[in-house]
């Protein structure tokens, strides 16, 4: 058996909308490529949480899929805080973004909380930020991917942004041409598609992370990569890098 990395889908029966589970897919695959062996462990309410969590995978929902899972959600609250607080990656996109904030304001006034591990708030408006959307982040490049949220965040003061948009009604929030965050290990974003796919810069970051954090280094070659593993790695990120061109020529 190989070296392990252990992957929590985190609430994937209610928190997977536009095509977020191809970030698990994305993990899974690479992961396998670069010679380690991905443990996949899906968690609903009330399923039993995993002995070893080395990577956690977050995705958007609806309105009805958020209020779902807040139950259980605050449950594994404190966990969860304690686990981005040592350093384990996260990837939550849009809905479990919000929710991994301070809270979320709806546009009916209703405040559903969050848990706080990333300091932002989200605010529900009329007007719905949707299209493809290209961001520029210092760590990973252009960022490629498809907003669609009503929730507009707003970053407390010395909360890093994932990147910045250029065009205003993009973004966190339309105005301060931010979008995402990252704390710790910790990446939020609005960015669907699904994400990682088109984007393995990020996929290598969580992997990298995640592996060094249980094993001390990341070393494909001690893991095991064949020359075949390294081929198809070079052939995914040829077919990521053809779909992330597409994507940026077309409008929003």
């Amino acid at each position: 058996m190989g070296q392990v990395i252990d992957i929590v889908s985190l609430y994937p029966k209610d928190m997977n909308i536009y095509g977020d589970s191809g970030n698990v897919l994305t993990i899974r695959r690479r992961l396998a490529l670069y010679g380690y062996e991905p443990r996949m462990h899906a968690y609903n309410q009330g399923c039993e949480w995993p002995e070893h969590v080395d990577m956690i995978l977050g995705g958007g929902g609806q309105d009805t899929g958020q209020k779902k899972i807040i139950d259980d959600f605050f449950q594994r609250a404190d966990l969860l805080r304690s686990l981005a607080a040592d350093g384990v990656p996260m990837l939550m996109i849009c809905g479990l973004y919000q929710l991994f904030g301070e809270y979320f304001e709806t546009v009916d006034g209703s405040r559903l909380e969050g848990i706080g591990v990333i300091g932002a708030y989200t605010v529900g408006r009329e007007t719905r930020m949707i299209g493809n959307l290209t961001e520029h982040s210092g760590d990973f490049g252009d960022i490629i991917g498809y907003e669609n949220h009503s929730g507009q965040t707003f970053l407390r003061d010395g909360v890093q942004p994932l990147g910045t948009v250029d065009a205003d009604g993009t973004g966190n929030n339309g105005e301060d041409h931010t979008e995402g965050a990252r704390v710790n290990n910790v990446i939020g974003t609005y960015m669907h598609g699904s994400l990682l796919p088109k984007n393995p810069a990020i996929a290598d970051f969580l992997i990298r992370t995640a592996v060094e954090r249980r094993y001390g280094t990341f070393d494909p070659a001690a893991a095991g990569q064949a020359d075949e593993q390294r081929a198809e790695l070079r052939r995914i990120d040829a077919i990521a890098d053809r779909a992330r061109r597409v994507a940026m020529s077309r409008p929003r």
